[in-house]
């Protein structure tokens, strides 16, 4: 764990100095985990935990400022130099009681640590001091062949955690690796059981890797093991051909986008944002962001040729124009080129001006709020947008005349 904006280099110092600090106090002590892996896969570490003999006690006795994040699981933050550091004992696990957590666990050796963890690829350790690579899962040799196992029998680390099904795609899909088969069973035979687990880690999940570029590869993994019927609630599993949308989304797109562009490759879009905001518990904007996306895409697919100067002006002008265009481009290049086109020609008029016309002009001239001011606004706006009013005074003449003004009802304009 790192504090935000901190460069990795000073984050991976501040982590040696807590090792050492440590292995001169006689404890055993290592970098673990994803930090280790990353290094192993050519990839830029985001942070560093640290594995040890020292038990929490000991943790605090050497570093007084630290505090229990998982005190019952051994976890501590040692906080340092702006940055906090995780350091949990080298432990083995009970039984799992609730399909995420064991019942209780005991404070064991570094090959007992490395044991209960989920895959080969994350059971690495690292001696801090000069870079050595502790590997007894033989993790390092599964990175080489670019496999992922899971440690042990692959049944009882799902069923320990199940999360770890979907962690296992992610990271097949983030690493390029190739599933391990007794792994790849073992998931597939167990996906129905991921619906025990919270909704909101599936959806943390599953953001995490359409963020990725290997999100066309978890899609795939997602639909083989029948992850799919219960990460977006589909009722059924089933297999996309060659996801021909999302294959081609931009790298940069979001993972929302992405998504977006899966349910369009899987043919349920339909009820994609009534389906999936409980499924992957959606924030309200998240929500807003994904019926926004389709909706404007529908629109621009089926309607653009027909619409007026005013109307394509409007939908150029919304937050997710951009955005929908990209998602209609891995269908329609064709047609999105033109868009584009037209929008450009459109935007040296001006695509969103500043109304000639308000509310309190139109009281001015002598207008009763109510709801016909809506109406009297959105046509005089379509007016000013279509070129056929220039300037303020065209436009107050306008609404008055719809309107029906009285005659003699001048205002201020």
């Amino acid at each position: 764990m790192t504090a935000a904006g901190t460069d990795f280099e000073e984050v991976r110092s501040v982590a040696l100095q807590i090792a050492r600090c440590l292995i001169d106090a006689g404890h055993e002590t290592y970098f673990a985990g994803g930090c280790v892996r990353d290094r192993l896969f050519g990839f830029a570490p985001t942070d560093i935990d640290i594995a040890t003999a020292a038990t929490p006690d000991a943790v605090r006795a050497i570093f007084p400022r630290a505090r229990g994040v998982g005190a019952s699981f051994g976890v501590m933050l040692v906080p340092n130099d702006g940055c906090s550091i995780e350091v949990a004992t080298f432990r083995s696990d009970f039984a799992y009681e609730d399909g995420r957590r064991p019942g209780r666990v005991r404070y064991g050796t570094a090959e007992e640590d490395a044991q209960r963890r989920d895959f080969t690829i994350n059971g690495l350790f690292e001696v801090p001091s000069d870079g050595r690579i502790v590997d007894l899962v033989g993790g390092r040799a599964d990175i080489e062949a670019r496999i992922l196992r899971a440690i042990g029998d692959p049944e009882d680390r799902f069923e320990e955690d199940r999360l770890r099904m979907l962690r296992g795609v992610r990271f097949a899909a983030r690493f390029d690796l190739a599933m391990e088969p007794a792994t790849e069973a073992a998931i597939s035979a167990r996906a129905d059981r991921l619906g025990g687990v919270s909704r909101e880690r599936v959806g943390q999940e599953l953001r995490r890797m359409l963020a990725d570029r290997g999100r066309v590869r978890a899609a795939v993994l997602v639909e083989s093991t029948t992850l799919d019927r219960t990460v977006l609630d589909a009722g059924r599993s089933m297999e996309t051909s060659g996801h021909p949308r999302l294959a081609v989304m931009p790298e940069s797109a979001s993972w929302i986008d992405a998504l977006a562009a899966w349910e369009l490759d899987r043919g349920t879009a339909g009820d994609a944002v009534e389906r999936l905001t409980p499924a992957l518990v959606l924030s309200n904007e998240e929500t807003a962001t994904l019926r926004g996306l389709l909706e404007t895409r529908r629109r621009l697919l089926e309607a653009w040729d027909t619409l007026g100067v005013a109307a394509r002006k409007r939908l150029a002008a919304t937050a997710l124009f951009a955005r929908s265009c990209d998602l209609l481009a891995t269908e329609a290049p064709d047609l999105v080129a033109g868009i584009h086109r037209d929008t450009d020609v459109l935007r040296s008029t001006g695509l969103a001006p500043v109304p000639l016309v308000t509310g309190e002009d139109l009281k001015a001239i002598g207008l009763k709020a109510g709801p016909v001011f809506g109406r009297i606004l959105t046509e005089v706006y379509d007016a000013q947008l279509e070129g056929r009013v220039h300037g303020r005074e065209d436009a107050i003449a306008l609404a008055r005349s719809l309107g029906e003004a009285p005659a003699d009802a001048e205002g201020d304009a």
